[in-house]
Order: structure tokens, then sequence, then C-alpha cells
């Protein structure tokens, strides 16, 4: 890659978040210098692409950055010589999400956008594109990186591990950043003060131990969260507090989403409740977007509008952006990515993906050893992980019995004879985008 004037394509370009990484990339052009980014759609996505593409061509002309943005509907053209592609991108777009959502609650199982039922038919369409568009990249651009923020991160990063060659693929999760945001807040301190040691899979990562200024400060964090004067959690997932005797015991930090894990019940009834009166997360987002895509219409519009901060995305390009920085850079830095195990968690086989902290080189992540994971939390993320391959399996062979079988084994779903009618209720809902399962 040259040291001058590098190409960025962003898959999904027409998304409500695009404003945010327009705004990392502008911030940081000093150290990466991106000539081009080209913001890529498909046509159902056009209109939003023109008008999110317009902000972010204002944005770049406020900051006063040699920053050409397109816009195009071409992935040949988007693609062509890129030095990295970032994907962000939603088959079936917010619909899909809400089928993925209100479809479980009616068998009394969460529905939810990255777990249970919705993560998997999110995988199962989103993951023969992502192997499409990795076949394009090895015509057009060889030697990118691939940095993939579209969920499921985790089972998508597996994915491309076990069912295509390319190896130069980054997974990635604004949760972790959101953690440590939070670990800040409760202890009122700048964040580059404070170091988390995060082990895990994606929306399965624990915080291990947590560092201030190099000491272990864990169990004060830890007493913040239990007496309720510090709450970590995101827009999309309902703060419903721990018990604290609990947490304590557990002696980690879960991610917002192990709430669906260990408070099922109380999720489930929240989850009902919210479908019942406001409707699903998509369908809120589904409003909120109406009201953001507004606001980018405005043309003395030309920062980010803080109303973006309501959409679950927080830190979401100090993650991409960091990433790819470093690994332009060669940083070697520590951030928490999704990649090859390698040996990291001696709990996960080593040619699995795994969400750890890693060392940030020009050749990719390397993670750290963090040995097994405490039996406490092992068993759930063992099982988290075989439901990934399983999923991943079935999405690239169309086969039934496998989507049943990941269905199953899916901590959030009760029984088979549960399974087998969600999956084939969802199976038609989604059918226009699993051709593989036709």
């Amino acid at each position: 890659m040259s040291k001058k004037g590098l190409k960025i394509a962003t898959i999904g370009g027409g998304s409500s978040y695009t404003p945010e990484l327009v705004e990392g990339f502008i911030k940081r052009y000093d150290s990466l210098p991106i000539s081009e980014l080209w913001l890529l759609d498909i046509p159902e996505g056009e209109e939003k692409l023109t008008i999110v593409g317009n902000l972010a061509k204002r944005m770049v002309e406020e900051a006063g950055v040699p920053m050409t943005i397109h816009l195009t509907l071409d992935r040949e053209k988007a693609l062509q010589d890129a030095d990295f592609v970032t994907t962000q991108f939603r088959v079936g777009l917010l619909d899909a999400r809400a089928k993925d959502e209100r479809i479980p609650l009616k068998y009394d199982v969460i529905g939810q956008e990255t777990n249970g039922p919705g993560g998997l038919f999110k995988g199962l369409r989103t993951i023969p594109v992502i192997l499409d568009i990795i076949k394009d990249m090895e015509r057009l651009c060889p030697h990118a990186w691939l940095i993939n923020f579209t969920n499921p991160a985790g089972m998508v990063t597996e994915a491309i591990y076990r069912h295509s060659n390319w190896r130069k693929v980054v997974g990635l999760c604004n949760v972790p950043v959101g953690i440590k945001m939070g670990v800040a807040k409760a202890l009122d301190v700048e964040a580059d003060r404070i170091h988390v040691d995060f082990a895990g899979l994606n929306h399965m990562v624990y915080g291990m131990d947590v560092y201030l200024d190099g000491k272990c400060v864990t169990e004060d964090v830890i007493n913040k969260i239990t007496s309720g004067d510090s709450s970590m959690t995101m827009k999309n997932i309902v703060d419903i507090g721990w018990e604290p005797g609990f947490l304590k015991a557990l002696n980690m930090l879960p991610c917002p989403y192990h709430r669906y894990y260990y408070k099922t019940s109380d999720m489930l009834a929240e989850e009902k409740k919210n479908a019942a009166e406001e409707g699903t997360r998509a369908e809120v987002v589904q409003q909120l977007e109406k009201e953001l895509f507004e606001l980018y219409k405005d043309e003395t519009l030309r920062t980010k509008p803080e109303q973006l901060e309501k959409r679950g995305g927080a830190y979401y390009s100090d993650a991409a952006c960091n990433l790819i920085d470093s690994i332009y850079n060669d940083r070697g830095d520590i951030q928490p990515v999704n990649t090859l195990n390698k040996g990291a968690i001696g709990s996960i086989p080593d040619d699995s993906a795994v969400e750890v902290n890693c060392i940030i080189t020009k050749d990719g992540p390397k993670p750290l050893a963090v040995g097994d994971l405490p039996v406490s939390v092992r068993g759930l993320v063992q099982q988290i992980k075989s439901f990934e391959r399983i999923a991943a399996e079935a999405a690239v062979s169309g086969d039934y019995d496998q989507a049943l079988l990941a269905m199953t084994i899916n901590p959030l779903v009760s029984s088979d004879t549960t399974a087998k009618l969600i999956l084939d209720e969802m199976l038609e809902a989604h059918k226009e985008y699993l051709p593989q399962f036709q």
C-alpha cells in the first residue's frame, strides 16, 4: 500500500453511520492520508447514499482536507485497487431486522439483532454476500484489508476464515470501546488511563481485568456497577441492573449483550412490553433514521449531528479508524478485535475467530494470550462458538438441518420443537434473501 493517497471503499455507504466514519477519517487525515473514499450501496439504498454522501462531501469541504468522496452503485469501481474495504451493510435493510426481532417473540424467545434466532438469520443472510464480496476483492484489490463491521461480526469473521482463503480480515465491534469508556466515566478519569483485558467472542466478550494507570481496579469498577453508580449498556439494550452477588462472584465485566443470557426472562419480558408499546428496536430505529436523514438533507449541515448518538453505534468511528490507522502506520498498539485465536484463548479452537486484545501491526492483529477462560464462563462461550460455526456452515450450504441444529443449540432457544417452528416461519419471512435454502 502506498504512503501517498489511500483508497478506502465502504460497502453500505448509505448507512446512517457513515458521517461517524467520515468524521473519524477527517480527524486522522495527517496520519491516514485518504485521497479517495468510495461509498458503495445497492439500488434500494441509492436515495440514502445520495443524502449521506452529499453530507460527507460537505464535511470534507468544511474540514479542508483533500479527500474526494465518490458515490457509486458499482462494486467493481469501488473495490478496484482499494487499500482498505470496510463493510457496514444490512441484507434486507431494517425491515428484515424487524422480522428478526418480532417473530421469535411469538414463541416466547428473545428477538434480537445479533443474538438467538435473529442473530442466526442475520448471519444466514449476510455470510453469502460477504463471501461474494471477497471473490471480487480477490480480483480487484488482492492486497486490501477487509475491516468487517457488519453484524453478527464474530460469526461473519468465522465464516470468512472457514469458507474462503481470505486472511487479511479483521472483525470489529464498538462494544469493547464502549466498555472502556464506561469504566473511565465510572472512575471519572480520562479513557487513555484505562486498560481492559478483553477476551471472549463478539457480543460475548468479558473484561477480565481492568487497570487504571497500570494498577488493577476490577473490584472497584464492579462495586461501582453493583452499587448503581455506573451503568454500562448501549442505546439498543435495555439497562436492567445486575444482581450484586452474581457480578462480584463473576469478578469480570460482562458486556451489555450478556444480559440476554444471564437475565433471559427479564429481557424477554422487557422486549415484549416494548414491542407492544413502541415497536421493536428496528421499528424505533426506522423512525430515528427518518429523522436523521431529514437532518442530513439540510445543506447547511457540515458536521456530524449529535442526534446520531441515539443510534447504538457510539465509538464506531474510533474503533474503525483507529484500527485502519494502526495497520497503515504499523503502530503496534493494543486493540480488541475479532481475529483468528491462534492459541490466545485456551478453551477455544486455534482456528476459530475470537474477540481478544491484539497488538495491531502492518501485518494485522497479533492476539495476546490469556490462557483458559475461567470455568464460570467457559461453557457459555464454547456453546456460542459452536452455534456460530454451525450457523456459518448452514449459511454457506443452505442445509435446513444444519440451520435447525444451530437454532436448537443456541442457549436462548428452549427446545428443538420451538426451534423448528421459529426456523420455518423465519425462512418463509426472509426467503427473498435466502436463495441458498430454496
